[in-house]
Parts: C-alpha cells; sequence; structure tokens
C-alpha cells in the first residue's frame, strides 16, 4: 500500500494554484492533504486512512502469502487490491468484482468510500460486482446491464425497474434489484417475472430488449450524446496531471530501490540459503582439488585447469535461481508498470544494482575458502584478480538470467532456455572442446560466449606466475598447458576479459529493461466454451430444439429431491450429525505483532466454539471478513497442519476420527485446486473413481458422474480444459462449480463448502445454492461459510452461526420464516435499530453487530449470547448429539481407501496420462531440446570419435559424452520442478480428501515419465551416434542408449525428490542447481577417480553420473587396443582409460545394475517425502 504512488507533487501544484486564485480552503480538507505529504513516517497517513476505511489495519504488517504460504485471508487480498488503486490520485478506477470475498457489510463500506470519492473529486468510476446487496447497488448512479456481449441497458439505476416494467416484468418484494435484473434476462428465469395480464407471456430476447432501450428516452439521449465529437476546448485548462508518473525520475527510482531492498529483506532465508549452500560447495572443491595432491607439472596442470573452470561454473550457475524468482515477480511488475506506477528501469536498475554486493558476497566466500586450499599461486595480486573476476562472472550470471526470464516470461520457458544458454556458453566457452578442435566456421562462437573470458582471465592469472615458468623444452611449463587447452594469450588479456564481462552485463540489464518496457504480460487465453453454446449464441439453435431442452432442464433443476431423476443423488449414504463444543484453537503469534507490544506467545484465532450441524439441514457460517469461519471450517474438517486444537468434536455421537471422517465428508476449499491440464468432465470422473465405493459398479459410476454435472449446470463445459488460475481454461465462477461437482460426486454425508458462492453472479449463485438445497434435501449435513448473500439465497438456509472478529459466536441457532427468528433475537438486544422493510438480514445482521456497532452500544454480542437461553439450548443440544444414538455403531470401513492399491495406481496414471499429453510446453519442448543439443554436439565434435591420437582427443569425445549426461539431465531436473509443485497441490486437497495413498500417486508420477524419456535416449543415439562416427556395433549402440536414459531418468527423478523436500518452486531450483554442482564435480570429469582424495571416493560412487559416463566410455573405447601420445608416452586407448580414469571394460556388468538401481532409490525416496512431508501451511 505504502508503495502505491504518493500525492506529494500534486499537493505542491495545488498550494501554488491556490494562493495563485486566492482561494482558502477547507481547513479540514487542508489538514488533512498536508498530513499525507509529509516526509520521514513509516506509512504516510493517506495509507493508514486507507487501510482503516478497508478494515485491513489489523493485518497491515501481516505478508500477504501463497497458496503454499500462510497470509491474509481471501477477502482481505481482495481488499489490498482495491487500496493499491485508491490510494494514489485516481481520477478513473476500472474495478473488475472487487467484492468477491468480502461480506456484505464491508463491501457496503467500500462502495460507500467510493461514492464519496467519486462525488467529491469528480472522479470517475467503473466497478462490476457480483451478487450486489439492495443498499449497496443503490449506492451507484448509473447501471451497464450486459448479456451475450451485448448492452441492454446504460442509464440511471431509478429507472431500470420502470423500463422492465414497461416490457411486462415486474421486481416482487424482497427481492434484490440486482438479482431480478440478472435473472430477468435469463431464458431459464425469466417467465416467473412476468407480470401483463393483458397478454400471455413469450421469451422476450436480449436483442428485443436492445431494441426497446434504443426507443426509450435514455437510449435517445444515450445516442445523442455520442453522436457529438468531444470538443477539446473544453479539457479542463487547469489539469494537475503534466506527466506520465506521479513523482520525479529520483523518487521514482528511490521508491523502487526502497520495495527491492524490504523483499530482499523478506526473501533473506533464500540468500543466506544461497551462500551456505556455496560455503558447503566451496568447502567440498578445496578438499577434492586440495593442495597435497598438486604439484606444478603439465599433468597436474590439466587438473589445476579443471578447478579453475570448475569455479566459473559453480558461480555461473549460482546466478540460475534469478529465473524462478525472476518469473514469480514479473505478474506484479506488468502489472504496476501497466498503471503507471514506475517506468522499467525504476525496477530494474535497483533489482541490478542490490545484486552487486550479493556478488560480492558469493565470490569473496568462494575465492578466500578455495585459492589457498587448492594451492593457486601465492601471489597476493593474483589472489585478488581472481576475486575480481569472479565477481565479475557471477554479475553477469545472475544479469544474464534475469534477461531470460524477461524474455520467457514462464518458469518452464525460462529454465527450458537458462540451460540452453548455459550449454551454449559451456561448449563455447573452451574447456569442454579447445578452440582449435572447433569446426573453423563455427570459432566465432568462442568470442561470444562470455565463459570464454571467464576462462582466460582465471587461466592466464594462474598460468603465466612465476612458479609456472619453469622450461620444458622451448617452452615455459605454463605455456604448455595452455597451448594444450588452446588458450596461449598473452598477460594483458585477463584486463580484456574483465572489460568484455562488463559489457555483458551492460548488454543483458539493458536488454532486460527493454524487454520489461516493449513486451506485454503473458496474454490470458480466453475461457473455452463448447461448440453447442457456441451455435446458440449464433442464433443457429434458437428456432428447433433449444426451448425444448431447456425446459427439460429447469424442469430437472426446479423438481423436488424426491423426484431426482434416477441414478441421480440417492446413492445410498448415513446421515451423520456433526457436534463440537468448546472448540479453541491457537496459532503462534507473528513476529511483527510481538514487535508492536503484544505480549502474549499464543494468538487466539477460535473462541469456546460450541455448536452443531445436522442431517437434512443447511447450516450458514457467516461473519465479517477475518472473523474465523475458514479457520472453524478447517479445523472440523482436520484440514489443519499448524497450531493448536482443543475442545471435542463428535461424528454421529462418537469421536471425530479423521481417517473414516475423510471417506464420509467433503470439503470445497475457497481456492479451486485442480489439474490444470484435464478437463471438467475428467476430474469429476477421476474423483468418482477414487472415492465411491468399490462395490458400485462402473455403469452407475458413469451415471452418477452425468447426474451431478447435470445439477451444477457443467454440461456446456465438460469438455473444457480447467487451465491455471486467472490465465487460462475456465472462469472463477467455471472454477468454484467444479468444485463443488468434485466433492457432490464423492456421495458425502456431510458437507463443507467454503465460500461456494464467492465469485459467482447471482444466477449462477442461485444455481449452486439449488443444488446444495437438493443436497440437503436427501438427508445429507450441509455447511457454508458465505459472504454477501442475497435475501433469496440467505433464506435458502435453515440454520446460522454468526461469529465475530476474534473467532467468537454472536448467533447460533434457527433462521426462521423470512429470518424472523435472527431479526427478534437481534432486535431483543437495547439500542440495536430496528431493520428497515425490505432490507436484507444478512447485510443487516453484520452491520448491527459490526465492531464500530459494539463500541458504539458499550456492548459485546459474544457475552450476550454467551448469557441467552440460546446458548443454553444449543448446549443441551451438542450435550445430545455427543452420545451415540441406540442400536448405532462407529463409522467403520475395512479398508484404509475407498479403492484398493491397483485401482488408484491405475487411476493416477490415467489422469497424469491426460495431463503430459496436453502439456506440449513440458514435455515437446524436452524432446525438442535433446534434438537440438544433439544436432549441436554432432556439429562441434563432427567425427571426433575415429580420431583419437592422443589425450586431449579421448578428452574432447569423453567431453562430448559429459555435456550430453550433464545437460539432458539438468533441462530434465529443472523443467519438471515447476510441474510437480504445481501438482503437489492438488495432492494436498486430494489426501485431505482420502482419494488415494501418496504411494499410488508417486508411482503413477514416476512410471509416466519413463516413455518421454526413452523417446529423449532414442533421439539422442540416433542424432550423436553417426555425427561423431562411433563404432557400429550394436552392443555399444545399445549401452550408449541404455547409459543415457537411466542418467536422464535419474536426474528427472532427483528434481521430483527436491520438491518434495523443499516448501516452493523458488527454493527447489536453488537446491536443484547445487546439487548439480556437486554431481559435475563427482562425475569424474573434472578430477577422474583415481585423483580423487580416499576421503571423498564414497561420492564418486553414489554420483549416477559418474556410472553413465564410465557405461558410454568404456563401452566405445575400453575394447579398442589403438596407440595414442598420453602425456608424452604412448599406450593403448584402453590402457589409457584403466591408468588415468580407472574405468576397466571387465565391470561394465556392475556399472549396468548400479545404473538401474539408482533411479529406483530415488523415484522410491520421492514417493516416501512426498507422502510424509508437508509444506502446507494452514
Amino acid at each position: 500500500m505504502n508503495f502505491a504512488p504518493c500525492m506529494k507533487e500534486l499537493l505542491m501544484e495545488v498550494s501554488r494554484k491556490e494562493k495563485e486564485g486566492g482561494i482558502v480552503p477547507d481547513p479540514d480538507l487542508d489538514a488533512y492533504m498536508k498530513a499525507t505529504s509529509i516526509n520521514g513516517l513509516k506509512s504516510s497517513l493517506q495509507t493508514d486512512y486507507i487501510l482503516k476505511i478497508l478494515g485491513l489495519d489489523i493485518c497491515a504488517d501481516t505478508l500477504v502469502g501463497d497458496p503454499i504460504r500462510r497470509g491474509i485471508s481471501g477477502g482481505q487480498k481482495k481488499r489490498l487490491t482495491t487500496g493499491e488503486m485508491i490510494v494514489g490520485p485516481t481520477k478513473a478506477l476500472f474495478m473488475d468484482e472487487i467484492s468477491n470475498g468480502l461480506d456484505s457489510s464491508t463491501t457496503f463500506q467500500i462502495i460507500s468510500c467510493l461514492q464519496h470519492l467519486v462525488h467529491i473529486t469528480d472522479a470517475t468510476a467503473l466497478i462490476s460486482l457480483l451478487q450486489p446487496a439492495p443498499e449497496t447497488f443503490d449506492l451507484f448512479d448509473d447501471v451497464i446491464l450486459m448479456a451475450e456481449g451485448k448492452i441492454v441497458y446504460h442509464g440511471p439505476c431509478d429507472y431500470i425497474l420502470e423500463f422492465f416494467e414497461d416490457s411486462g416484468f415486474k421486481c416482487p418484494q424482497r427481492k434484490g434489484t440486482a438479482d431480478f435484473l440478472q435473472e430477468v434476462i435469463s431464458k431459464k428465469d425469466q417467465a416467473k417475472y412476468w407480470n401483463s395480464t393483458e397478454k400471455p407471456y413469450s421469451y422476450v430476447s436480449i436483442d428485443q430488449f436492445i431494441e426497446k432501450f434504443k426507443d426509450c428516452p435514455f437510449g435517445l439521449k444515450l445516442k445523442e450524446e455520442l453522436s457529438k465529437p468531444f470538443d477539446k476546448s473544453q479539457s479542463h485548462k487547469n489539469a494537475l496531471v503534466f506527466k506520465k508518473y506521479s513523482l520525479t525520475k529520483w523518487e521514482l527510482f528511490n521508491a523502487c530501490m526502497m520495495r527491492e531492498i524490504l523483499l530482499m529483506k523478506k526473501n533473506s532465508f533464500v540468500y543466506v540459503f544461497k551462500s551456505t549452500q556455496l560455503v558447503i560447495v566451496a568447502f567440498v572443491a578445496m578438499t577434492v582439488f586440495i593442495r597435497t595432491r598438486m604439484t606444478v607439472d603439465v599433468l597436474h596442470g590439466n587438473y589445476f585447469m579443471g578447478s579453475l573452470f570448475y569455479s566459473l561454473i559453480i558461480l555461473l550457475v549460482d546466478g540460475f535461481p534469478e529465473l524462478s524468482m525472476t518469473v514469480s515477480r514479473l505478474a506484479v511488475i506488468y502489472k504496476q508498470k501497466e498503471l503507471c506506477f514506475f517506468p522499467a528501469w525504476a525496477y530494474t536498475i535497483p533489482s541490478a544494482v542490490l545484486k552487486i554486493p550479493l556478488s560480492l558476497l558469493e565470490s569473496f566466500i568462494w575465492t578466500t575458502l578455495s585459492y589457498y586450499v587448492i594451492g593457486y599461486s601465492p601471489e597476493i595480486g593474483r589472489f585478488f584478480r581472481q576475486f575480481l573476476l569472479l565477481f565479475i562472472i557471477h554479475v553477469t550470471s545472475v544479469s544474464m538470467f534475469r534477461f531470460i526470464a524477461s524474455v520467457c516470461q514462464t518458469v518452464v520457458a525460462s529454465v527450458t532456455a537458462g540451460t540452453v544458454t548455459i550449454l551454449v556458453v559451456l561448449l563455447f566457452g573452451g574447456f569442454i572442446i579447445p578452440k582449435p578442435y572447433m569446426p573453423s566456421w563455427l570459432q566465432w562462437g568462442f568470442w561470444v560466449s562470455p565463459l570464454t573470458y571467464g576462462e582466460i582471465g582465471l587461466t592466464v592469472n594462474e598460468f603465466l606466475a612465476p612458479r609456472w615458468e619453469k622450461m620444458s623444452g622451448n617452452r615455459t611449463l605454463g605455456q604448455q598447458v595452455l597451448e594444450s587447452r588452446g588458450l596461449n594469450f598473452d598477460g594483458y588479456f585477463y584486463w580484456i576479459s574483465i572489460a568484455a564481462l562488463i559489457g555483458f552485463t551492460v548488454l543483458f540489464n539493458v536488454g532486460f529493461t527493454l524487454m520489461l518496457t516493449f513486451l506485454n504480460s503473458p496474454a490470458r487465453s480466453r475461457t473455452l466454451i463448447s461448440s453447442e453454446k457456441h451455435s446458440e449464441l449464433q442464433g443457429q439453435q434458437e428456432s428447433y430444439g433449444s426451448v425444448g431442452a431447456d425446459k427439460k432442464h429447469v424442469g430437472s433443476m426446479v423438481g423436488s429431491t424426491v423426484q431426482t431423476r434416477k441414478g441421480g443423488l440417492v446413492l445410498p449414504f448415513q446421515p451423520l450429525a456433526v457436534a463440537f463444543h468448546d472448540v479453541q484453537y491457537y496459532v503462534d503469534s507473528p513476529l511483527e505483532m510481538r514487535n508492536r507490544g503484544f505480549t502474549e506467545k499464543r494468538l487466539q484465532l477460535l473462541s469456546d466454539i460450541t455448536g452443531s450441524l445436522r442431517p437434512g439441514i443447511l447450516t450458514a457460517l457467516m461473519g465479517v471478513s477475518g472473523a474465523g469461519k475458514t479457520t472453524l471450517m478447517d479445523v472440523l474438517c482436520g484440514r489443519k497442519t499448524g497450531g493448536i486444537i482443543e475442545g471435542e468434536i463428535r461424528i454421529g455421537g462418537y469421536p471425530k476420527v479423521q481417517e473414516t471422517f475423510a471417506r464420509v465428508s467433503g470439503y470445497c476449499e475457497q481456492n479451486d485446486i485442480h489439474s490444470p491440464n484435464i478437463t471438467v468432465e475428467e476430474s469429476v470422473m477421476f474423483s468418482a473413481w477414487l472415492r465411491l465405493p468399490s462395490q458400485i459398479d462402473a455403469k452407475t459410476k458413469a451415471e452418477f458422474v452425468n447426474e451431478v454435472i447435470h445439477t451444477i449446470e457443467l454440461d456446456g463445459i465438460k469438455d473444457s480444459l480447467v487451465g491455471m488460475p486467472n490465465i487460462s481454461g475456465l472462469s472463477t465462477e467455471q472454477r468454484k462449480r467444479l468444485t463443488i461437482a468434485v466433492e457432490l460426486v464423492a456421495n458425502p454425508s456431510i458437507i463443507f463448502m467454503d465460500e461456494p458462492t464467492t465469485g459467482l453472479d447471482a444466477r449462477a449463485a442461485a444455481v449452486v445454492m439449488r443444488a446444495v438445497k437438493n443436497v440437503v434435501g436427501t438427508g445429507r449435513t450441509v455447511a457454508c461459510t458465505i459472504h454477501q448473500p442475497s435475501i433469496d439465497i440467505f433464506e435458502a438456509f435453515d440454520e446460522l452461526i454468526l461469529m465475530k472478529a476474534g473467532g467468537r459466536l454472536t448467533y447460533a441457532g434457527p433462521l426462521g420464516k423470512h429470518s424472523s427468528r435472527v431479526i427478534e433475537y437481534f432486535e431483543s438486544i437495547p439500542g440495536v435499530p430496528k431493520i428497515k422493510d425490505n432490507y436484507n438480514p444478512s447485510t443487516w445482521m453484520l452491520e448491527v453487530t459490526s465492531r464500530s456497532a459494539e463500541a458504539e452500544l458499550g456492548i459485546d454480542f459474544a457475552q450476550i449470547y454467551r448469557e441467552s437461553t440460546l446458548y443454553e439450548q444449543n448446549k443441551e443440544l451438542v450435550e445430545q448429539l455427543s452420545s451415540p444414538p441406540p442400536n448405532s455403531r462407529d463409522l467403520y470401513f475395512p479398508s484404509h481407501f475407498p479403492q484398493n492399491g491397483w485401482e488408484q495406481f491405475k487411476a493416477c496414471l490415467w489422469k497424469q496420462h491426460l495431463s503430459y499429453w496436453r502439456s506440449p510446453s513440458y514435455n515437446l519442448m524436452r524432446i525438442i531440446f535433446v534434438a537440438v543439443s544433439s544436432l549441436l554436439f554432432g556439429i562441434l565434435f563432427w567425427k571426433q570419435g575415429k580420431k583419437i591420437n592422443s589425450q586431449q582427443d579421448v578428452f574432447n569425445v569423453f567431453g562430448a559424452m559429459y555435456s550430453a549426461a550433464l545437460f539432458f539431465g539438468i533441462n530434465n531436473c529443472s523443467t519438471v520442478l515447476p510441474y510437480v509443485a504445481t501438482e503437489r497441490t492438488v495432492l494436498y486437497r486430494e489426501r485431505f480428501a482420502g482419494m488415494y495413498s501418496p504411494w499410488a500417486y508417486s508411482f503413477a508420477q514416476v512410471l509416466i515419465e519413463v516413455p518421454y524419456i526413452f523417446i529423449q535416449a532414442v533421439v539422442y543415439v540416433i542424432i550423436t551416434y553417426p555425427m561423431l562416427s562411433y563404432d557400429w556395433s550394436a552392443y555399444k549402440i545399445f549401452w550408449s542408449f541404455f547409459s543415457m536414459f537411466c542418467n536422464i531418468l535419474y536426474y528427472n527423478y532427483l528434481g521430483m525428490l527436491i520438491v518434495s523436500l523443499t516448501p516452493n518452486v523458488q527454493l527447489a531450483a536453488i537446491v536443484a542447481s547445487s546439487s548439480y554442482t556437486m554431481l559435475n564435480l563427482f562425475s569424474g570429469y573434472f578430477v577422474p577417480r583415481l585423483r580423487i582424495p580416499k576421503w571423498w571416493i564414497w561420492m564418486y560412487y553414489l554420483c549416477p553420473m559418474s556410472w553413465a559416463l564410465n557405461g558410454m566410455l568404456t563401452s566405445q573405447y575400453g575394447d579398442v587396443n589403438k596407440e595414442i601420445s598420453a602425456f608424452e608416452e604412448k599406450k593403448t586407448i584402453a590402457k589409457f582409460l584403466e591408468d588415468y580414469y580407472g574405468f576397466h571394460h571387465d565391470f561394465l556388468g556392475v556399472v549396468g545394475v548400479v545404473l538401474i538401481v539408482i533411479p529406483i532409490v530415488i523415484a522410491i525416496l520421492f514417493a516416501y517425502c512426498i507422502g510424509n512431508l508437508n509444506f502446507q501451511k494452514r
């Protein structure tokens, strides 16, 4: 809120013009305006004032949070979005569904505040609302009524009912105007509002209403206004805004800089984690390349070269997590940039500048720890030169990955592009294949790789030192080592390298700024609609068939639950009551609250909650936003993962046991969490397959699925993909209905629904509530938390549990006809105002019990309730329901899950298969990456497989195998992270619902990868094998395929394992990048097995890549007896492999077994961790 633009500059302009015009402002307004512009405060008065209006002052210091991290509630998030917009000097407000997740009283306050803002400041506001209460609707001046993409009415609110009365439709008493307007233009609901006695009802189409509006006085007036061109000379001469941004460039930069520092403080764990990780990697590296094992000669020069290159790779890959961190922030950056909060440079410069101290720290840690332990040249100047070069490499790396994230914009595309970039930069960096060995037409690639300059700078700094100046023949030892790698440059190339790297850094940061300036945020794809719906909209079905279908549809919807269609919602179930007595819930007090003087160690969110939910009775759970409604529901359902729960909960008179309770209950969560790549119908089928008892045959299940889809009106979109929230696929309303369908299809005895009508318009909400009433009519126990219900929806409930802030009860009991019992109860309390005629009882009830009303009357509604007879009656009822009925028995199921393990596995595999097949961004990208990379290897290492004459030729071929194994592995590991992380949130919901064992999910997830990895390994062999001219024997081809297949499989499963061990994708990316460095170091490429110190040799054997490389190189050359010159000696290739790498051809059988065992072990670990670790904080 503090970050949103301030008004300081405007205020100075206003003051100047007031003095010029001799205007004396209103003293109160003047004091407020001046107070809002005081400098040096932690937060401006403006911010505090808006926070108070929106009721956000109670959570001002709480993190916003995300689906995994606990933060503010859904309603508070919605209000925060509103606050961010109105806190600045805004003159035109466009607000989309701002009341979602808010109670009607809070919505009324916010719209009332906006009404004053618009009327006083002469601003313009266009607001779309779902289910506005009558008193909220009355605050508006004009209304735009839309249907099928056309405007039906656009004019004053006062005249709209008259307009429809002229058309023959009347709004009944106790019906909100907004609800009436949405239903009167719907074909299914229009008939019940027909009021004309002169002629019989016939459907009035949208186009007929539009024609009628065009001919009415307001339609004609609107047409006349729009036909006149706008006269620019009428524009206000004294307009206050002259430029795009409300602050000076320095203030913009300063504001963005302060926010970036704040975000880095909040994200400090990530940076501390990265630095700690670097210390560990440095410790491992320096003890592998330890100086006691390194002497100054040509052979050891090769190891020094390897250690320098390894340092470069570490600091290059250390910037990789910047990808996912930047992508996760792009949505907010684009939103704020488009709203002219700041230009792109105001964000990019601080984000680049503030990463410099981190780069300094990381390069300093690495150089300080490793330089003297590894045993580089001891001169202090050379130490600082290595430090400077590694520092600039790190800055370049971070800038490069930031730039890639801004171009690709999504996690999967960014990770793939990032991996390709690392691959290209490393291949052309001059170590894996020296420049003289590259095809001459590709040698320009050597000069455009940033890593080349790092390699030149580090090697020149080390090998031109005095200790390498011993003569060996007619050249120094240092020159000999440099020449063998094609890096024989003069000393001044160190400074050229520094200049080149600074140039790259500037280039990447300029590119980052340009991308954010000119690229738009990732486009949201439109909601999918079925072809039937499309043809209906085109008017092709107006004349035939559709009216009859509609009549049948409405008939089945309105028909009583007794007449539910055969095979409908009446599968056998056991009616169960829920009784809860003195339920308390505590969490640890947030640090921010303790800093503000809150002394208690525990914060109480629920206090002495006693009540009951009974079969056949629909209970509403209400209260202001943040009162603890969702918290109570989570506690009753057993969904809380933290905090302390006290009190007693009984199901059917017996103490609640979570395992059996999950089998008989359904929970529609506030956040609609579904797998994005399967259709609506498949989502419902999956739930039915796993949650209905195994005794029910497939045909009955299919009929039941169709019945539920029909009841919740999902027929039209049943073939649509679910998609990602707010990005693709279903709209909020469709997603909400799918959530309900997924739970209904489980045929539960008890259903909890957290805000089932939030995000729906009045008609859709009525459809959902009608379906819910049908469910209650079958004898089920249903409880819903609900925000701002219309009169109709509110009075569809039988009982009400009303909560106030602090998680205390202010009412629990029956609603009565036309809410009479609730109204009687509150009106009997002295001082409470009487309800007005036709006023929404739910809104009135929240208003009269609000915190301000309590303060005004000097009473505590929770205390009054505890002293009432109603409370005593509820206690008696709870006691009665807490003892089991005669002849009843506790819930018992012979098995833990409704389906056996094999059925669970089949269902999960079916869902994963559909999901994978529809994810080309993940699967096709991987296969294309392998194909393109294999072609690059083939071109770069053309025919190297048969040109083996020296040790460098063996190193080159081994480099080709190492690069392929490493990068195909890294790409698979990195791209699987976001995919599994998305599915994990779905897993948490489905696991709580008792759908399947985590083992069934894990093995399906593991198995579905096999065919895709098989294809990658085949593509690799088909492309690289002939291009590198390897030996054409079936045995060697098989080994090349088998080693690569097992290697990619291992890396893929490693990615899954890392996700199961970390709370979010960002942290998973950091852990993954550090595991790459370890796997890299012990792969046998930088340091052969025979040169690894004995205290680290176990790591070599644990590293799967070392076995894969052993299999690939030994199977290809372990039996070749051609003589080559190796370090100025003559020996056969097979002997060189044994002496230098320790690879023996007769050991290949063991290698093969290990290559199969390692992925299996990692897959089992993944299955165990995903089942036993829960990072969802609730």
